[in-house]
């Protein structure tokens, strides 16, 4: 532990770092729009932004996010989705002129404890994302599946709209920081035990188990109130005994910059960039492999405020979409709303923060 010079301020925006984990796996819970299977990954593409890796204030914190995603398909993506919900078999032909969209309105709950106590010299947090909301997804076209002498043609449109609760998504992180150097790693994954059923068309579970592990940095200068933060890490995915299908390996990078017009407000760019590694297993060969990529840029401004004798945080950040295939894309919205352990007064000393320790002789 040490004390320097800035740190107050500092801990003042690191508060922020919370609503990182309040961006965490909104898509995720909505299979029909975000899993691989529909085209598209488990992770969230910006699932961190400014601030990852940054220190927070020791205790329990709150976040609530209302997320909206609006995204469109076709061909393969679309093919994909009428093919599962119709069960056709992997003997069958597929053609398809048809387009798919879909509309996820969700809200995330998000409560997190950040441990005083360093673990490994860094700073060790646990929190667990749930959510609850709506997914709609609609397919309009016509599709024609054939097996020898025998066609099934299925036309028009076909819509579908679920309300319910989603996956559950617990995460582990440890942070270190050392002036304005800070660096990150987490753990995160899916328990699938949101509403999930192979044959629907939009769900608000995955239907299959994940694991997600990566790393982070954070540059953070208190004086001139300049930040920039980047997170890669990959995605393990498990089978869907419901489909005999298996997601392959993504890999997804996310990063925030902003700049702090004052102590209180915040404005910047955010942007993501996913790839899948490896391709997925178990689809129709007409329509694999899949092998998704998306990349996604767009504006925040945030807004600190105190509220209760603790702290609270207002973001809103939007992404527009570019540079995709095997996938879903479009644009999204995300507002949050955090709540955690106020910083120190104003009028105390600086409080001692987590660093790494110094070289020995």
């Amino acid at each position: 532990m040490q004390a320097r010079p800035g740190s107050k301020l500092l801990t003042f925006h690191a508060r922020l770092r919370v609503v990182v984990l309040c961006f965490a796996a909104a898509l995720c819970l909505t299979s029909a729009a975000r899993a691989d299977e529909g085209g598209v990954s488990f992770w969230v593409p910006g699932f961190f932004g400014s601030l990852a890796a940054a220190p927070a204030q020791p205790g329990w914190a709150f976040a609530a996010i209302n997320y909206y995603d609006s995204v469109r398909a076709s061909g393969n993506v679309a093919a994909a989705r009428q093919v599962t919900i119709n069960r056709f078999n992997a003997t069958v032909n597929v053609n398809l002129n048809a387009n798919l969209k879909a509309n996820p309105d969700l809200v995330l709950a998000i409560p997190s404890y950040t441990f005083a106590t360093p673990v490994f010299g860094g700073q060790f947090q646990l929190a667990l994302l749930a959510t609850y909301g709506r997914s709609i997804t609609e397919v309009n076209g016509t599709l024609t599946a054939s097996a020898g002498p025998f066609a099934i043609t299925r036309q028009g449109v076909i819509e579908d709209a679920r309300d319910g609760f989603g996956d559950l998504i617990p995460m582990a992180s440890l942070r270190w920081n050392h002036g304005v150097d800070n660096w990150m790693t987490y753990i995160t994954g899916d328990i699938p035990v949101g509403m999930y059923n192979s044959a629907s068309l939009a769900n608000l579970g995955l239907g299959h188990g994940t694991i997600d592990a990566g790393g982070g940095y954070t540059y953070f200068n208190p004086q001139t109130g300049h930040e920039f933060s980047v997170v890669t890490g990959f995605t393990y995915n498990f089978t869907n005994t419901a489909t005999d299908y298996r997601n392959g390996i993504d890999w997804h990078t996310d990063w925030g910059a902003s700049q702090f017009l004052t102590k209180q407000l915040q404005v910047g760019l955010v942007g993501y960039f996913y790839n899948q590694l490896t391709a997925d297993q178990g689809c129709l060969p007409q329509l694999c492999p899949f092998k998704s990529q998306v990349t996604g840029v767009g504006p925040q401004i945030g807004y600190i405020f105190p509220v209760a004798g603790m702290q609270g945080y207002l973001n809103l950040k939007a992404y527009g979409e570019f540079d995709g295939h095997d996938r879903p894309s479009g644009w999204n919205t995300w507002l949050t709303l955090s709540f955690s352990p106020a910083p120190p007064a104003a009028d105390k000393s600086p409080p001692p923060m987590l660093t790494k320790a110094p070289p020995r002789g």
